[in-house]
């Protein structure tokens, strides 16, 4: 079983984000850590045709699931994307690949040389992303977003009733995060399967996966806590990432802080498969916007 490797769960609509993922791993991967990649099955021609197979494991999301026979792949299907996804990830360690593994989405891009030092602590425990939103907290509050740190706090507070925690809030993201098995297993065990529930009930019962992942953590304490802050600089909404290439951010300038970028493809539509004229359009429309609004100004 291999100590630690990259995994990306992924779908045709983010065939060219995950390309991006691809060839960074492929240019700044110096540790040779393996790299797994998950799609449905019937989009692997779609991936295989646009990535190519160089230094890349691909796996069927359903390949994964199968491993957990309580969850019904079915009712999985019937799930809207942005949570059954959360349900692929979380159930990777039960392929019995690695002890842990990065947990990377494909609108993410490593943009310097990377190797198992930067995740895992001496004597191989994971690093585990742990931090309070200090960042994004405060572009909601210059920028007028109170729903960032509301809802941030109605989350926090709904996963810590949940494992009856009290104390500071804490996130466990954003993504990549890296993910130990032991910590999966302690959730599964002693915590859903003892209620009668599997990682889907979880999900649909709270749906974010990072936030069971930490608080499970706390609570089993399965490994040594390690906490870091985020790894990738992560751009959550246009705006932030319009303020900060204002500001003089370049991937070279956050080479020497970050291991790579997260531009969130819920508002970049730049990379989308598929619809290309229609990214073309919006985005010809919000700069149009923006020029008038100069204009009035």
């Amino acid at each position: 079983m291999k100590d630690i490797v990259l995994y990306c769960k992924s779908y045709h609509r983010d065939v060219r984000r995950t390309k991006r993922l691809a060839e960074s791993v492929r240019q700044f991967n110096s540790g040779n850590l393996p790299f797994y990649l998950s799609c449905p099955s019937g989009d692997f021609p779609l991936f295989r045709n646009i990535i190519g197979s160089e230094a890349v494991t691909f796996l069927a999301d359903e390949e994964i699931v199968a491993e957990n026979s309580s969850i019904d792949q079915k009712a999985l299907i019937a799930l809207p994307g942005g949570i059954s996804q959360q349900i692929v990830k979380s159930e990777f360690w039960r392929l019995g690949i690695c002890e842990n593994y990065v947990c990377i989405d494909s609108d993410a891009y490593f943009i310097r040389d990377f190797n198992k030092g930067d995740f895992l602590a001496p004597g191989g425990n994971p690093y585990t992303v742990m931090n309070e939103s200090l960042e994004l907290r405060l572009f909601g509050a210059l920028h007028q977003h109170s729903k960032i740190a509301r809802n941030r706090e109605t989350e926090c507070k709904a996963i810590m009733e949940i494992f009856g925690r009290t104390g500071r809030h804490y996130d466990f993201g954003p993504l990549p995060a890296v993910w130990s098995r032991r910590v999966w297993a302690d959730l599964a065990e002693k915590f859903l399967e003892p209620r009668g529930m599997n990682f889907l009930d979880a999900i649909k019962l709270f749906p974010s996966e990072m936030r069971w992942y930490g608080e499970a953590l706390l609570k089993f304490k399965s490994i040594e806590l390690w906490p870091v802050e985020t790894l990738f600089r992560c751009y959550h909404y246009e705006e932030q990432f319009r303020d900060a290439k204002k500001s003089g951010e370049t991937d070279e300038a956050l080479s020497q802080i970050y291991l790579g970028v997260c531009v969130q493809s819920n508002w970049d539509s730049e990379l989308a498969y598929g619809d290309g004229k229609k990214n073309f359009l919006s985005r010809s429309v919000r700069a149009m916007k923006r020029r008038i609004l100069r204009r009035l100004v």
